[in-house]
């Protein structure tokens, strides 16, 4: 799908299936747009708003068949005004969404643009390829969608530049990888293994350029990383581990480099810690760490950004087999300490602890991990907000901005330090799980054991990463929570990178 950027004045005149037009203010009758729209219909809009009890407020939406009074056949308001502040940026975002999805009954879409600011075409541009989304794999027949979205065009009132069309091509390109994500968090383990995941992985690196290397299982062993191949010991399948790298064509000693690491895990059947058939389900999901990491890489390869980027996925199942490892085992790990099994359903920190050890190694400006790592994140936060943990106050206040602009929603919670206690073993240097009683943050606090005196933040995505049903803008199943927000994250790391150096 191409979206493109089309100077028009006279909305009423736009030729399309479905023209979109957001409402940001509370007095619908004086939005000069919906003033002109109403006059072209001869009051018939208003009436429709009357009668629908649309009030233009976030997340509503009113569909009017046009009846040959403007160009196109039918209008559909997206309401946008609430009483929270948000960014220029995340209102689009959410604008381009709700008209991607009414666009999936249409072939052409047209969106009046609020402004042409970059961010506000780049973001429209993102939502409306991530709204018209829908995983349509294992459709046939009648179940196959016979109709989908093959033009798209964003309205602006001056003539556009080729920079901004660009700019509009970068967003529908962020938006593809964040459907990239999707399509990954839902394809069923029988059909995405580890080392499936890393085949891909391979395959879109080739494509974008950029290196990838893949290790097996003998590699891993000899990389060292016993913790990961722990895990792994189930399965009949074997693990891989991946190592993504973006370089920008003109490197120095300033330009920063990050490491992204996401956990990949393909199927958890909670190990010999067995979990209950309906916990199992959407276990497929568990993998949503790497699939983000994969995302963010090839963003930022797309986007040409000035920061060199890392991204490490350790794939495994966690499978019951003769040789799965047990609750009372003692591991030693990539840097040297041995670890106590306690859970073996707790596996996610496992396989995190050696690829984060390995990160460190690559002496990074910052580390991220993004995991669905706990359920107790999710109880705490609920289902549509990441549980962000830091080790560096400015490096939590870069990710924290980075999703105020993109509407994503992230909630910072402490490395508590008095809840080490819990991690202390009586035979080994740790235990890998504490008690019930703030598990996020336990866990997070057995990552850090890993991550030495790097700048780290530590993701917990178990939340929003995956979803029972539509929310917001985010779809039901696999929503790429984290990519949009990775990338904003790594330009201002660049902004800041270039500061510092001026």
């Amino acid at each position: 799908m191409k979206i493109s950027l089309v100077k028009e004045e006279l909305i009423t005149k736009v030729k399309t299936d479905l023209l979109v037009v957001g409402v940001q203010s509370k007095k619908i009758a004086k939005d000069p747009l919906v003033a002109k729209l109403n006059s072209a219909t001869r009051g018939v809009l208003l009436r429709c708003i009357k009668d629908e009890e649309f009030t233009g407020k976030k997340g509503q939406t009113l569909a009017v068949l046009a009846q040959g009074s403007i160009s196109a056949k039918y209008l559909l308001l997206v309401g946008l005004w609430s009483d929270k502040k948000e960014s220029a940026e995340s209102v689009s975002r959410w604008l381009g969404v709700f008209a991607g999805r009414e666009a999936q009954k249409h072939a052409s879409i047209a969106l009046v643009a609020p402004s042409q600011k970059d961010d506000v075409l780049r973001s429209i541009a993102e939502g409306i390829t991530t709204g018209a989304y829908r995983y349509t794999r294992y459709f046939t027949g009648s179940r196959k969608p016979k109709q989908r979205l093959r033009k798209a065009t964003i309205v602006v009132q001056q003539e556009p530049t080729k920079a901004a069309q660009k700019t509009v091509d970068d967003g529908a390109r962020v938006g593809t990888l964040v459907n990239l994500a999707r399509d990954l968090v839902n394809c069923p383990a029988n059909h995405l293994s580890p080392a499936d995941l890393a085949e891909i992985a391979a395959e879109e690196c080739k494509k974008a350029g950029i290196s990838c290397k893949i290790y097996n299982k003998n590699a891993i062993e000899k990389l060292g990383m016993p913790l990961l191949l722990a895990v792994n010991q189930g399965s009949s399948r074997e693990p891989r581990f991946v190592h993504m790298v973006y370089k920008p064509i003109t490197t120095d000693k300033t330009t920063p480099r990050v490491v992204f690491v996401g956990k990949g895990l393909t199927f958890d059947s909670g190990g010999l810690c067995l979990k209950p058939p309906t916990s199992m389900l959407d276990m497929k999901e568990d993998m949503s760490g790497a699939a983000v990491t994969l995302g963010i890489v090839l963003a930022a390869a797309h986007l040409k950004l000035p920061v060199e980027v890392h991204g490490l996925i350790a794939a495994t199942d966690n499978s019951i087999g003769p040789d799965a490892y047990r609750p009372g085992d003692v591991l030693p790990s990539r840097n040297g300490k041995f670890v106590e099994v306690i859970n073996t359903d707790a596996e996610g920190r496992m396989v995190l602890a050696d690829a984060l050890t390995y990160a460190g190694e690559l002496k990074p400006t910052y580390m991220v991990d993004h995991a669905t790592l706990t359920g107790s994140c999710e109880v705490a936060l609920g289902s549509y907000t990441c549980g962000l943990f830091c080790n560096n106050d400015q490096l939590a206040r870069l990710y924290l901005q980075a999703s105020k602009e993109t509407g994503e929603s992230y909630w910072r919670l402490p490395l508590a330090s008095d809840l080490k206690d819990q991690l202390k073993s009586a035979i080994a240097d740790l235990k890998h799980t504490g008690s019930r009683y703030g598990g996020a943050i336990t866990a997070a606090l057995f990552l850090q054991e890993f991550v030495g005196n790097r700048r780290w933040v530590h993701l917990d995505i178990a939340g929003p990463a995956f979803l029972e049903r539509q929310h917001g803008t985010m779809p039901k199943g696999g929503t790429g929570f984290g990519v949009i927000t990775g990338v904003r994250f790594l330009e201002s790391v660049a902004s800041t990178a270039k500061k510092d150096a001026e």
